[in-house]
């Protein structure tokens, strides 16, 4: 199972930091029992839960599994591009700024 960042919604990269003990926003009471049954289950569930809900699955796995998953998921929440950490473009795929989500080939044409 990937941990690579799927596109992940700001209020669900807030939700599971909270859930994980960091700044963020509480969970209703449903949706922090999806996050801690995501984060209980064993890899089998947890891929089909990932089927169900790909972006709580997604900011889940990368809080428990990527080296550097919950600064990834602060800057989700917090609006900035995961690669350069700028936030004053929009948001493209993946979470990355448009820059960072279409750079520019190595031969340098476009």
């Amino acid at each position: 199972m990937s941990t690579s960042s799927p596109s992940i919604p700001a209020d669900v990269a807030s939700r599971v930091l909270f859930h994980f003990g960091h700044r963020g926003i509480p969970a209703g009471d449903w949706t922090e029992n999806l996050i801690s049954l995501i984060a209980r289950a064993d890899m089998a569930n947890k891929a089909k839960l990932t089927a169900a809900y790909p972006d709580y699955a997604g900011a889940v796995l990368l809080a428990q599994h990527a080296d550097n998953g919950i600064e990834v998921l602060q800057d989700i929440a917090a609006g900035r591009c995961t690669r350069c950490k700028q936030d004053d473009g929009p948001i493209a795929d993946r979470n990355l700024c448009e820059p960072c989500a279409a750079p520019m080939p190595l031969d340098g044409v476009a």
